[in-house]
């Protein structure tokens, strides 16, 4: 019976390595989620539901990868409308579970089950389908950010001139392998407590890119730990003054690059 129990734990670890989910801490401080939070509105792009802010006419757009847990993260628009306000960017976030962010709740879809549907592959899929709308609606430039699971998404992005530019912002399953084929200028924003991102990792991820020639900085965020910068807890004034560090760093690579060139 031992064996068997360590076999369906490898089995279930082995798939969300492999879809994008890093372990437990990705699933920590889960967000009350709230489908009017934000001052944009949801409508559809590229046949997905989507929060948008930020001027519609823009012909800049930013798109938000959301973590595990969707769309409609407080937190994660307050950041959009922040983008947008800032900038003047259109900004998009998807909601690439249509409809079914994970619920740790829900014991019935443990995230071995919902990773079988929302895999990082298919976002990846949804998130080309998405650009090519907004491309078809005269976005000349577009940035992509990724948090946690959408931090992978936005890596493959990364690997073939979908986006002008691209952040991760503690990233799950982004290997030295998605590195060394990323071609965007890339900023990865990681924390000092964080499993998936140890920095000999991001130290190896640094030099990957610069022998590569591809503009990047690699950051690590001292006394914070994975998910702070969409799932900070308000009381914790560290964690907030690094998220909104972590949040103007965002802004200045995507002024930089996607609205400067």
């Amino acid at each position: 019976m031992f064996t068997i129990v360590l076999h369906v734990l490898f089995l279930t670890l082995c798939l969300q390595l492999q879809q994008g989910v890093s372990g437990p801490q990705c699933l920590e401080h889960p967000p009350n989620l709230n489908g009017t939070s934000g001052a944009g509105s949801v409508i559809k792009v590229g046949g997905l539901k989507a929060y948008v802010t930020g001027p519609s006419h823009s012909k800049l757009a930013i798109i938000l990868a959301s973590d595990v847990y969707g769309f409609e993260a407080p937190n994660l628009r307050k950041i959009a409308d922040k983008v947008a306000s800032t900038a003047g960017f259109h900004v998009v976030v998807p909601d690439f579970f249509y409809g079914e962010p994970y619920n740790p709740n829900n014991t019935q879809r443990n995230m071995t089950v919902w990773l079988k549907d929302h895999g990082t592959d298919k976002g990846f899929e949804d998130a080309k389908r998405l650009i090519a709308a907004l491309k078809n609606k005269g976005v000349s430039k577009i940035g992509a950010a990724g948090f946690c699971w959408g931090g992978k998404v936005v890596a493959e992005l990364s690997k073939g001139y979908y986006t002008k530019a691209a952040v991760l912002l503690h990233p799950s399953r982004v290997t030295l392998d998605d590195i060394k084929a990323v071609k965007t200028p890339i900023a990865i924003l990681v924390a000092q407590f964080d499993n998936g991102t140890p920095p000999e990792l991001m130290k190896q991820f640094q030099e990957a890119l610069s022998t590569n020639k591809v503009d990047n900085v690699v950051k690590i965020f001292p006394g914070v730990s994975h998910g702070w910068t969409v799932r900070y807890q308000d009381n914790n004034v560290t964690a907030v003054k690094s998220a909104n560090e972590a949040h103007q760093d965002m802004l200045d690579w995507f002024t930089k690059y996607v609205q400067k060139r």
